[in-house]
């Protein structure tokens, strides 16, 4: 099993965000199966899924918190860490994992000085290690937000970084 990263940052929500919030749970409150659109519209509103966010999905929803952390750290979609400026992923998929994405990991967890599953202290970065992204063919590949890059080595990562920086 692996670990969840949990990132010490201060739960900065707003009032509007969680009357937002509370009244898109009113709405899918009696929906069968409602748990995964909530947690969806909660991290829509918010960015990602503190465990703040997650006791008022459990409150609203009459479900345990252990349930809404459970559903929360399954799904890779869900984030209990705000993500940075710099969304960072590295594809750890079969075609890329074969390839070296692992020793990319390796590397920019050194450049960034960062764990994956981690977000900078600064939040210009955050480091993820994904599945397939569907760009098998680019092996081994990551995204830093919308951009792939693809075909990589390790010694690539200064100079993608060097794009994001200043």
């Amino acid at each position: 099993m692996s670990k969840v990263k949990l990132t010490t940052v201060d739960f900065t929500g707003t009032k509007q965000q969680e009357k937002e919030l509370r009244e898109k749970l009113a709405e899918i409150k009696n929906m069968d199966g409602n748990l995964m659109p909530a947690l969806q519209a909660a991290q829509g509103i918010y960015g990602y899924l503190p465990i703040e966010v997650q006791k008022i999905v459990s409150e609203e929803l009459n479900v345990p918190l252990e349930e809404i952390f459970g559903v929360s750290t399954f799904y890779s979609q869900f984030k209990l860490n705000p993500t940075g400026k710099y969304a960072v992923a590295v594809c750890l998929g079969t075609a890329c994992y074969v390839k070296g994405s692992g020793d990319i990991l390796s590397r920019l967890e050194r450049e960034l000085k960062l764990d994956a599953g981690g977000t900078s202290h600064d939040g210009m970065y955050s480091l993820e290690a994904t599945r397939c992204i569907g760009c098998c063919g680019l092996a081994p590949v990551l995204t830093v937000n919308e951009d792939v890059y693809g075909k990589l080595v390790p010694d690539d990562i200064p100079g993608i970084l060097a794009k994001y920086q200043g």
